[in-house]
């Protein structure tokens, strides 16, 4: 069975897309699918402003929670060849990448667009990242999707 790339990363630093797309394309790759969250600095459908967000992770179980993820993506998407997985935490600005999720594979209608559509919202189901939004009027811990079960 052919070793494919994989890339799991929780850091404080600038995501680099195009080191990360480097480091999960090989030789057959023709399509990698990127998807990168951003800090949103307003809400207009809620009339919110935000000044920044400060992401928290229980970094060992949000790593092995994201290599579940990778996981599923290859059990669904046999095709996929490179996947990267990388969430950012600390304080972060408007317009700074929170979290990335890359997929490759040989051809772009092999499924690659859906593998990376279910990463990211695997990632914000299962992944104990925690964000406090901070914003003019004050700072508010946002309810993610993650609840531990028994033995998580």
């Amino acid at each position: 069975m052919t070793e494919y790339p994989l890339i799991i990363t929780i850091t404080e630093d600038e995501i680099d897309l195009n080191e990360l797309t480097d480091q999960i394309t090989l030789p057959q790759t023709g399509a990698v699918v990127l998807f990168t969250g951003v800090v949103r600095g307003e809400t207009k459908r809620e009339n919110r402003e935000t000044s920044l967000l400060e992401y928290e992770a229980y970094i060992p179980m949000a790593e092995s929670k994201m290599r579940q993820v990778a996981a599923e993506i290859r059990e669904r998407w046999p095709v996929i060849q490179g996947i990267a997985i990388v969430q950012r935490i600390g304080k972060l600005k408007p317009q700074t990448p929170t979290t990335l999720i890359a997929c490759g594979a040989s051809h772009r209608d092999s499924g690659v667009f859906d593998a990376a559509r279910y990463g990211i919202d695997r990632l914000k189901e299962i992944v104990p990242v925690w964000k406090k939004e901070v914003s003019p009027s004050g700072e508010t811990w946002i309810d993610g999707h993650f609840t531990p079960t028994t033995g998580e």
